[in-house]
């Protein structure tokens, strides 16, 4: 045995496996920023429908080239309440075709060589071409796709490198009597599970396995395993991810491992019935030789895109019956706690992986805070209209929310601002993104002050008369008017919209200073007190100032609106 052979090779191996995980990482990221309004529609349309489901996690794997990625994102969005456990299970069916892409796409490199230019070369040095977009453009559309081509060229060097090592390990006799006396089925799926749980990546698992069946280092059936094996290591990603979040979110993460498992399971199983009917002349390997012959690349990445595509088919329909089982595996016993913690809904630490697809959450997660503020502000009109104190509570527990979202989505937004991937615009939209937390945060000060006053009035055992409560309600449906306008500007991002939540704001203005007028001349005519006056003047400017911050809100849009 030649050790430094053997030692050359091993390190050969890992600086390949490096480079390929550099090269998913950074296609992956570049993918994602100039697909990223895709990514954000493609997600919203997660619905009811299994079909629609599987779809829109097959495409939304195939465009960020990361399963790993979409089923931590959907891990996400089941952690934020935004997805249920059903539509969950059917994107992370769709994720597991999605990723079979990666194969096919390694697959096709492995073609030509010898008195021609292989594919491999020619993808290679794509690497090159998309440095220099990176290097030498000004346009960010262009740099990206250079980051694209960069991190594409890159796949297949180190695809190259972690050929030319199986080639080196195909030269030791001892290494292929080792390699070839492991042939018991379960162990062959069991070390492609842990060495995908260590590189965290089935996708280098699955392309070692290609280049080790080309190169003749081990047969196809064996490859076939590591393969399947590859599937249940992957669900590591989703598990680690899943640990630190709520129950549905562990939930998630133990529907991909039972699905995975499952699919291994019937594929062992219709594998063992083959070979025991035809006396063991008959195989998964067998077949696809027999269909695809003399390209054993071919052979084994459509196994994998079949594997997948066969367990979902087979999954779909049980469905209800997986989700009933996570719950069962993982119960109902802490939810009650983690009910009552203040937390953020629409955002999460495993969001920050997809940062497109969290950009557009954070807007839904300040649309929730500026819903939570309103809320308050109409209790609090309440409170004063009517001084019944019911609904104190309700208010002092919104009010805490508004301050623990003031402080947590701006910590959001630092490190989402930090990560790669964003889009232009994207970056815009987060630099508006304190300024409106801060001027929410603020409406709710406002309602606050609003209740000190009520508290006033009853302890004064006064109360506003019913003109004043006439002219509160009025101001009470401008602002709902004003507010409805900001939401829709800032949901549909229409710049043209800002102007007429201004028209509204203007006619707060002048109602407020109307107010004064009609409490001075209502205090002259010994309608109302100088107490309830002094209220009544502090909500008249209070009013006023919560459509400034209403305002302030939709002024942001023209900085981020495309229209």
């Amino acid at each position: 045995m030649d050790f430094v052979t053997i030692l050359n090779g091993i390190l050969t191996l890992l600086a390949g496996i490096g480079i390929f995980l550099i090269a998913c990482q950074m296609m992956s990221s570049n993918l994602e920023s100039a697909s990223s309004s895709k990514l954000k529609s493609l997600f919203a349309k997660a619905s009811s429908s299994k079909l629609l489901g599987v779809s829109i996690g097959a495409v939304g794997t195939a465009l960020i080239q990361s399963s790993g990625a979409t089923t931590v994102m959907t891990i996400g969005f089941v952690n934020a309440g935004i997805i249920s456990l059903h539509q969950a299970a059917t994107l992370i069916y769709g994720a597991n075709i999605g990723t079979t892409v990666t194969a096919q796409i390694v697959a096709l490199g492995m073609f030509g060589g010898g008195n021609s230019i292989s594919t491999s070369v020619l993808f290679s040095a794509l690497a090159g071409f998309g440095a220099f977009m990176m290097l030498f453009s000004k346009s960010n559309k262009w740099k990206t796709t250079g980051g694209i081509l960069t991190g594409f060229g890159m796949l297949f060097v180190g695809l190259s490198l972690m050929s030319g090592s199986m080639e080196t390990f195909a030269e030791q006799d001892i290494v292929k009597t080792f390699l070839a006396s492991i042939s018991n089925p379960i162990l062959l799926v069991l070390i492609g599970a842990i060495l995908t749980a260590i590189i965290q990546s089935s996708s280098v698992m699955t392309s070692i396995a290609l280049a080790m069946v080309v190169t003749g280092l081990i047969s196809l059936d064996q490859g076939i395993l590591l393969t399947m094996g590859s599937n249940i290591g992957s669900c590591v990603v989703a598990i680690i991810a899943g640990i630190t979040s709520s129950i549905n979110a562990r939930r998630t993460a133990i529907m991909h491992l039972i699905f995975n498992c499952t699919g291994v399971a019937i594929f062992m199983l219709a594998g063992w019935v083959m070979s025991l009917v035809s006396n063991g002349s008959v195989g998964f390997g067998s077949l696809f030789e027999s269909v695809f012959p003399g390209v054993p690349q071919v052979q084994l990445a459509m196994f994998h895109t079949f594997f997948n595509v066969v367990t979902v088919v087979f999954m779909l329909p049980l469905t209800n019956l997986l989700v009933t089982v996570a719950m069962k595996l993982i119960p109902e016993e802490t939810d009650k706690k983690e009910g009552t913690r203040l937390q953020l809904q629409f955002v999460n630490e495993n969001i920050l992986k997809t940062p497109p697809v969290a950009t557009e959450q954070t807007k839904k997660e300040i649309l929730r805070m500026a819903a939570l503020a309103m809320e308050n502000v109409d209790r609090s009109l309440e409170i004063i209209k009517t001084l019944n104190f019911d609904e104190r509570e309700r208010f002092e527990q919104a009010e805490s929310e508004l301050d623990y979202l003031n402080l947590a989505l701006v910590d959001f937004v630092v490190r989402l601002s930090d990560k790669a991937g964003l889009s232009e615009k994207d970056h815009l939209y987060l630099s508006t993104t304190h300024r409106s937390v801060s001027d929410l945060e603020r409406i709710g000060d406002y309602a606050e002050n609003i209740i000190e006053y009520a508290e006033t009035l009853k302890e004064a055992q006064q109360r506003f008369s019913d003109k004043a409560i006439s002219e509160i309600s009025h101001v009470q449906d401008l602002l709902h008017k004003l507010y409805d306008k900001v939401v829709y500007a800032y949901t549909e991002e229409i710049k043209s919209e800002v102007q007429l939540a201004y028209k509204i704001e203007e006619k707060i203005d002048e109602y407020t200073q109307m107010m004064e007028g009609n409490h001075i001349q209502r205090l002259s005519e010994g309608v109302c007190t100088p107490t309830t006056g002094a209220q009544y003047l502090s909500l008249a400017s209070n009013l006023e100032r919560i459509a400034d911050h209403l305002i302030n809100v939709v002024k942001t849009v023209r900085t981020f609106a495309e229209v």
